[in-house]
């Protein structure tokens, strides 16, 4: 039986193995990672665990950016671009099934002309961060790590051509952004005056001290008569313990429009759960729900998606879900990914609710936002997320596709709308690809 570790450490290795283009340059930029795994016996009864799908990304572009023709990569955020990876290489292997050449995912079903995962066969997800929305709506810990999702910047704004909405952002929005690549939280609430007033036993006690760093700089704690005025001071020490402890790290993703929205309350109060949300774009809204919305979509109907879905007997899905080392809650996992959609019901043969196993690595990924921000060396520039987005599978041609803004890494003006500038996991290659498995099906049965 596999660990958590073991996964992550698997991942990671996958990576440090793919060559250097799409890759974060070391102390200056961050992205996040994912992975799908495949787990089987081998003919001697070995227990094997393969990568067969990586990848990396944290941008997402806006509506006004997206294409009808399917050639754009709307989505590139690591969750999104390692399971379209997986599709790539699950349709590889159900043509070799189909064609006779052993697939080693595949078998032929019970039902005429459909086939199953083989008995033995798993797979599970590897995330290098908690995903975005709704499972990242987390407790605050001691430890302020960056969310994978992080909210727009102002100097991000596209100011003409894109968004003719999009205005810059008014100074209390930007104290919720980012600045120079550091995360900014908003901060709880203080009182009007400079003054702490605390209630002990029916006196209003004042002007104790001008701020909290004051009361244990220059304050001694003193006893006998005096002893009240300590007491006050404990309590007060006690109730700002709380108070930084009674705040949860923030999700850049929005809520869907035209439902719930965030109170924005200072603490606890600043987000709701359990909601649909959808990412930030670069200065405008986006229309693609957040990785723990597509997490939880894919326990219920399968990662295969739809195309495939004609080929299954029924849905595959992941047995568990493993996440690196980050600020991480199980209850926000369960609650994000399982508890919003235990419920469902009345859906189609082959299709159930498949709640994953849960489960954290103490393995933290080496590109890591906390980590590049730990090894950054003054005069190297800002700390910032990853422009390139790595897709890596395992097919036969073609494993490796790097992508930027949704096109092609490096594709020139002149390509776009081309065959060039398209990713080999956008819509309309894999719908290629499968239109090339329908034609070989066809041939078959003739």
């Amino acid at each position: 039986m596999w660990t958590a570790d073991e996964i992550s450490k698997l991942c990671y290795q996958r990576f440090s193995e793919l060559p250097k283009r799409g890759k974060p340059e070391p102390g200056r930029e961050w992205t996040l990672l994912a992975a799908v795994v495949k787990c089987s016996v081998s003919p001697n009864q070995e227990k094997v665990e393969e990568v067969v799908s990586l990848g990396t990304g944290t941008k997402c572009i806006g509506r006004s950016a997206m294409s009808s023709k399917g050639d754009v990569l709307n989505d590139s955020h690591a969750e999104v671009i390692a399971r379209r990876g997986c599709i790539r290489y699950l349709t590889e292997q159900l043509r070799m099934a189909v064609c006779g050449q052993g697939s080693t995912v595949f078998c032929q079903g019970e039902e005429m002309g459909k086939w199953k995962v083989q008995s033995g066969v798993s797979f599970l997800f590897f995330t290098s961060h908690t995903p975005c929305g709704d499972a990242s709506i987390i407790p605050m810990m001691i430890d302020r790590q960056s969310q994978p999702c992080p909210p727009i910047r102002s100097d991000e704004i596209i100011p003409n051509g894109t968004n003719e909405k999009a205005e810059r952002l008014n100074p209390k929005r930007r104290a919720e952004t980012q600045t120079d690549g550091i995360n900014k939280h908003p901060r709880l609430e203080e009182p009007e005056k400079s003054q702490y007033e605390l209630q002990c036993g029916g006196s209003l006690v004042e002007n104790l001290t001008d701020s909290p760093a004051q009361a244990h700089a220059e304050s001694p704690r003193p006893e006998g008569k005096n002893a009240l005025t300590n007491v006050v001071l404990r309590q007060r020490d006690n109730v700002l313990t709380q108070q930084s402890l009674q705040d949860i790290h923030r999700t850049g993703a929005k809520c869907v429009p035209g439902g719930p929205e965030d109170p924005l309350q200072p603490g606890l109060g600043y987000h709701s759960t359990g909601l649909l949300r959808v990412k930030p774009g670069r200065g405008e809204p986006t229309l693609s729900l957040s990785c723990s919305d597509k997490l939880a979509r894919w326990a219920v109907l399968g990662f295969q998606g739809a195309l495939l879905s004609h080929y299954l007997q029924g849905a595959v899905y992941f047995s568990a879900i493993v996440v690196g080392r980050c600020p991480y809650s199980h209850q926000a996992m369960q609650r994000a990914l399982i508890t919003r959609c235990s419920e469902v019901t009345a859906l189609p043969a082959g299709y159930t609710v498949q709640p994953p196993e849960l489960l954290q690595s103490s393995l933290e990924f080496a590109h890591s936002q906390a980590q590049t921000e730990h090894n950054h060396q003054p005069g190297k520039g800002r700390v910032s997320p990853c422009g390139a987005a790595i897709s890596w599978c395992a097919v036969s041609d073609q494993p490796l596709d790097v992508t930027a803004n949704g096109y092609k890494h490096g594709v020139t003006k002149k390509a776009l709308g081309t065959s060039k500038a398209r990713s080999l996991i956008c819509k309309v290659e894999l719908f290629h690809s499968f239109l090339s498995l329908l034609a070989m099906t066809a041939v078959i049965i003739m």
